[in-house]
């Protein structure tokens, strides 16, 4: 399978769902993160054009280590909102990737950059498949099946399905702390590493699936439903 995991920021994908790519990618699936934002105002000292060239190498890096393709779609953060151009620039990330299963934020995360990306790649679920709807790749002949990712902190989401990570879960650790240049500015605005929130939150979602570590996700429920549960790895 081709599998596609869109995140609002550089590492909300490995926050939330990267141990489960990490096992699609070690049963040979390919694997394609799309970022919507380049994480320009994510720093208290650099310029945006020198933290968004940072976070985009940071996030190649955390996407060598499970073999996945990068698709960076560039807006700016904080200022992500639902209009033609977005919806264009999601259409063709999704037709990029050409996948059978996509992972999304979910409607109730903490920030609406979040929110508006996941809101965005669901409306787009149906447009990727019409041929009229133009873009600049080939329109997908298979509409795919869609999950939401947990929220950050697990606030306000309710999983209906887990992935039981504990094998992977180092290598999700590996992941995240690609993304260096967030460790600092994070404890500053949220007093806690991201390395330990992350390792909090899958240990929190294991004691929910009765395994070590965990990720949570819940079905993209809207017509036509194309896929179940059993795409999880």
């Amino acid at each position: 399978m081709k599998i596609l995991a869109i995140g609002a920021h550089p590492d909300d994908v490995e926050f939330l769902c990267a141990g489960t790519l990490a096992l699609y990618a070690a049963q040979g699936h390919e694997i394609f993160i799309a970022i919507a934002t380049n994480g320009n105002v994510g720093s208290p000292t650099l310029e945006k054009n020198e933290i968004s060239a940072i976070r985009k190498k940071e996030s190649i890096e955390s996407c060598k280590l499970i073999n996945a393709k990068l698709i960076w779609m560039n807006f700016d953060d904080e200022w992500l909102f639902d209009n033609k151009e977005t919806r264009s620039v999601f259409i063709d990330a999704i037709r990029e990737a050409q996948p059978d299963l996509v992972f999304i934020h979910n409607k109730c995360d903490y920030h609406p950059d979040h929110r508006n990306a996941g809101q965005i790649a669901e409306d787009c679920k149906i447009p990727v498949s019409v041929r009229l709807v133009k873009s600049n790749f080939e329109y997908l002949k298979k509409i795919p099946h869609m999950f939401y990712m947990d929220s950050i902190g697990g606030i306000q989401f309710e999983p209906e399905y887990y992935v039981d990570i504990s094998s992977v879960i180092d290598l999700k650790g590996e992941m995240l702390r690609c993304h260096k240049s967030q460790e600092d500015w994070l404890i500053a605005l949220y007093d806690e590493k991201p390395i330990d929130l992350m390792y909090k939150q899958s240990s929190f979602r294991g004691l929910n699936a009765g395994c070590k570590y965990a990720e949570g996700f819940r079905q993209v429920l809207t017509y036509p439903l194309v896929g179940s549960y059993k795409l999880l790895p």
